[in-house]
Formats: C-alpha cells, structure tokens, sequence
C-alpha cells in the first residue's frame, strides 16, 4: 500500500458511514438508521483522530518542546467535516423531498435547502476558523472549447434520453401536473433553483470536504452517493440512478478541472432545462412537440 493510501484508509469507513445515511434518509426512508450511520461515522473518525499516532517531532537544542495537539493543528479533521456534512443532511432530512409546488412547500424546500448549505459554512467559517467550504463562482479563465462542445452535447443528450427516460418509466408523474401558465412557471423556478443548489451542496460543501482527506477519484464516489440518493428521493426513481450516478461523477470531475462553480451549474440548468420541458411535455402531450418520445 502507498503512503498515500495509508493515510487516508483509516479515515474511510467512518466516511461511507455518513455517506450512506443519505439512501437511509432519501432512499429506504429509515431516519433511525441514518441518524445511527450519523452517530457512528462521526464517533469512529473521533477515535481514529483521537488515538491516531504522532510522529515524534525533531526539536534543535533550546527550542521548545511541541505536544501532539501543536503537531496536529493545523491537519484538517475527519471529524468536524464529516459532522458539517451531517449537519447538512440532517437538515434536509427533515422535510419530505416529494416534488411539490404550492406556497408552504416552495418554503419548505428554500428553507430546509437553504439552512443545508448556509449553516455548515457559517460553522466551518466562524465556529471552526477554516475556509474549508468556498463558493468559486468565476476562476479568471475563459471557456476552452471542449468546455463549450461540452455544454451543447449535454443539450443534445438530455433531449435524446430524458424524455424516453421520464414518459417510459412513468417517473413524470412522481412531479405534480402542470397544466397552467402559473403552474408551469412555479416549476420552472423550482427546477432551476433546485439544479442550482445541487451544486452548493453536493460539490462545494459534500465533495470539497471530502477532497481534504480522501484521494479526488474516492472522494467523488462518495459524494455521488450523496447525490444519487437526495435525487432518487426527488423523484429520479426506476432505473434513474443509471443516468444520474454518471452525472454526479461527472459534475465533480469537471469540477476537479474547472474549479468553476459557474460552468458546473451552467451544465446542470442546461441538464434541468431539459428535465423541465420534458415534464411540460409529458404532462400536456402537443405543447412542446420538440421531442421524439
């Protein structure tokens, strides 16, 4: 095993546990068990962090003697970033993540999704003293072309999938009609909004938390089953996860060589602009005969 490998194989396990209450929360809908995942994935990477060895330091002649607390300050903790993630997926955990669009559950959702990103950054910032959640909305470098090539073929996937997808499977209808101007606005606000969010939390707070004490590659797959299961509860359901697990691993690899929160949400709007009409379209069959399905 490499040295690298050792390092962060200790931290592993604790990690998929807080990992793998999202499906508990999103997908069985056990909130017994996601909170017992919770407890145990956070009080494992405290022993681990509690009784990890030290290396003894060198100290010169009249320096003074450093103690393991001093040795280890500044290393990022398993435990309070693992708590962070936790915190968020609690709070998300609390409303019911069925696709509704009246007043109380368009509050409902901004609230709950919201506080989800906002509360662990005001405690990572604040209460921790760290900058370990950042929100790099412009990186000072333009669109290459395969960065624009990108954005058209996602256009150009969504529209050849997502309606077979979505009017096959029946999963449309885990989305509440929209048969009216006011209706299909308040959808297109939600979609949107939703899409936008996706990438606060699941890549600038669940995956660059991780990413500070896991290799990129594993890092990304833990985050993708964050994701995967907040969708599957959204409504992404049947065989969903065959389109939507490529598509978390690829909005944290594009970030990996982006480290562009504004192209990874331009991606996924333009992904969810094609969620939206094809609800519209499933929904009022002829309004939008733009699809072959």
């Amino acid at each position: 095993m490499t040295a690298a490998g050792v390092r962060w194989a200790p931290g592993l396990a604790p990690a998929l546990l807080v990992c793998l209450a999202a499906p508990a929360f999103f997908v069985a809908e056990w909130t017994w068990l996601g909170w017992a995942l919770l407890a145990a994935g956070i009080g494992a990477a405290w022993l681990i962090e509690r009784w990890r060895p030290v290396d003894r330091p060198v100290v010169r002649a009249g320096a003074r003697l450093e103690t393991a607390r001093d040795v280890t300050a500044s290393a990022p903790s398993l435990t309070r970033d693992l708590s962070l993630i936790a915190i968020g997926l609690l709070i998300v955990s609390v409303i019911p993540l069925a696709a509704e669009l009246d007043n109380l559950a368009m509050l409902r959702f901004t609230l709950a999704l919201g506080g989800a990103v906002v509360v662990p950054y005001l405690i990572s910032r604040f209460v921790f003293r760290e900058r370990a959640i950042s929100f790099p909305w412009r990186t000072g470098k333009r669109w290459g072309r395969l960065q624009w090539t990108w954005l058209i073929a996602v256009l150009v996937l969504g529209w050849l999938i997502l309606p077979f997808y979505f009017i096959t499977s029946g999963v449309y209808l885990n989305w509440p009609v929209v048969d009216s101007p006011e209706l299909i606005a308040r959808l297109f606000v939600g979609v949107g909004a939703v899409g936008i969010w996706d990438e606060l939390f699941f890549i600038c707070t669940v995956f660059a938390l991780l990413r500070r004490h896991f290799p990129d590659a594993v890092a990304n797959v833990l985050q993708t089953i964050v994701f995967v299961s907040f969708l599957w509860e959204l409504g992404y359901r049947e065989w969903g996860p065959v389109l939507t697990i490529p598509f978390a691993l690829l909005q944290g690899f594009i970030f990996l060589r982006t480290h562009s929160l504004a192209y990874v949400v331009t991606v996924h709007l333009l992904f969810d602009a094609v969620v939206f009409a094809v609800l519209v379209h499933a929904h009022n069959p002829g309004l939008l005969p733009v699809f072959l399905v």
